[in-house]
């Protein structure tokens, strides 16, 4: 069969360049999935859109992950529009709290740097944290408020990405996994998928934790586990994302709360284990002893695709013109979704290469 462009992966990478290379007026998009859109580490994940709250330093990729984070109030509010799904972005903020005088003196540091460095922090006593979430441990010593580190409900996410694909005349195709690519001089002229091949014009990789099965010219990209344990309480009871050393606990809008999360190298061995969850519950409870009181209604895993470096690749791929990629976001998927689909969509359109001074197969 024939397919003017090609996307292999479904993810939130994958769904989201295929909405933007669309609201860019390009046809004939079809976008392959091993198994079912958006369900393997989109679905996985915690929904944070915090750079503050995963780095303690800046640089080029903190910047781009803070530029695409801003992009999320338009992004959420042209769904709601575009699908009538609301992606539940919350922008009350994180908070990254310390239970003992060293782990103050950690967060106490990264306060200095992110001040130097002009972003918005704030430090934060024991009872101003306690004021602001009354269900957090009466150990906590201190904190950081990062207010510009927010969240968005990721599975809501995925579901008003594919709902746009079929408003729009998107093919999806799913239970296909891509076992090959054929290229001749220079060009990706054919994907081997399963039962069937499609003769392309363009390529656009997004396999995340399977990239590295493709056999093309890219950066290697393992798989990292991640196990999270959801808890449910009646109405939400946390107003904030609350990191601590050790991990994080999300409230969404229902009443749910996710903790997570674990990294495991495993290879691709999904799955929850039994020291997964026991290692999550006693995160959790360290946050919020109220937690101790309930049992973990589910859990789930998802393997995250980790470059060496921890960097996506995001352009065009080496000694391929038409061929395309993005991937490696590793931890940073759902934050980096959207900056990652316009990169994309600009490279398609133009010959510009990938982020400037990153030592990789792209160009």
């Amino acid at each position: 069969m024939m397919a003017k462009t090609v996307i292999i992966g479904g993810g939130v990478i994958g769904l989201s360049i295929a909405r933007e290379l669309h609201k860019r007026g390009h046809d004939g998009i079809t976008v392959v999935d091993k198994s079912t859109c958006g369900e393997e580490s989109s679905w996985a994940a915690g929904g944070m859109l915090g750079p503050q709250a995963e780095s303690d330093h800046g640089g080029q990729f903190y910047d781009l992950c803070s530029e695409s984070r801003d992009l999320y109030p338009t992004l959420a509010a042209e769904l709601l529009s575009e699908t009538g799904i609301d992606i539940e972005l919350d922008t009350k903020g994180t908070l990254y709290v310390a239970f003992s005088p060293i782990e103050m003196e950690r967060l106490a540091s990264r306060y200095e740097v992110q001040r130097a460095r002009g972003l918005t922090v704030e430090m934060l006593d024991a009872a101003e944290i306690r004021r602001r979430e009354p269900f957090i441990s009466p150990d906590v010593v201190g904190g950081l408020f990062l207010p510009n580190d927010w969240q968005v409900d990721n599975r809501k996410l995925i579901a008003a990405l594919r709902k746009y694909t079929e408003l729009n005349g998107i093919e999806i195709i799913e239970n296909c996994e891509v076992r090959g690519v054929k290229t001749k001089d220079g060009k990706v002229v054919n994907i081997v998928a399963n039962d069937r091949e499609f003769d392309t014009e363009n390529i656009i990789v997004c396999a995340g934790a399977w990239t590295s099965k493709l056999g093309l010219p890219l950066p290697e990209v393992v798989p990292v586990r991640g196990q999270i344990i959801c808890y449910r309480t009646a109405k939400r009871v946390y107003e904030h994302v609350i990191y601590s050393l050790r991990g994080y606990i999300v409230p969404r809008q229902d009443g749910r709360v996710l903790s997570g999360s674990t990294s495991e190298f495993v290879g691709f061995s999904k799955g929850v284990t039994d020291d997964g969850v026991a290692t999550l519950r006693a995160m959790a409870e360290e946050i919020s002893p109220s937690l101790a009181s309930q049992t973990p209604y589910d859990s789930w895993s998802g393997l995250r695709p980790k470059t060496a470096d921890e960097i996506p690749v995001i352009g065009r791929i080496d000694g391929l013109t038409n061929a395309f990629a993005a991937i490696g976001h590793y931890r940073n998927g759902i934050l980096l979704a959207p900056i990652t689909a316009n990169m994309i969509a600009d490279r398609f359109e133009m010959d510009i290469t990938v982020m400037p001074n990153r030592n990789s197969a792209i160009g």
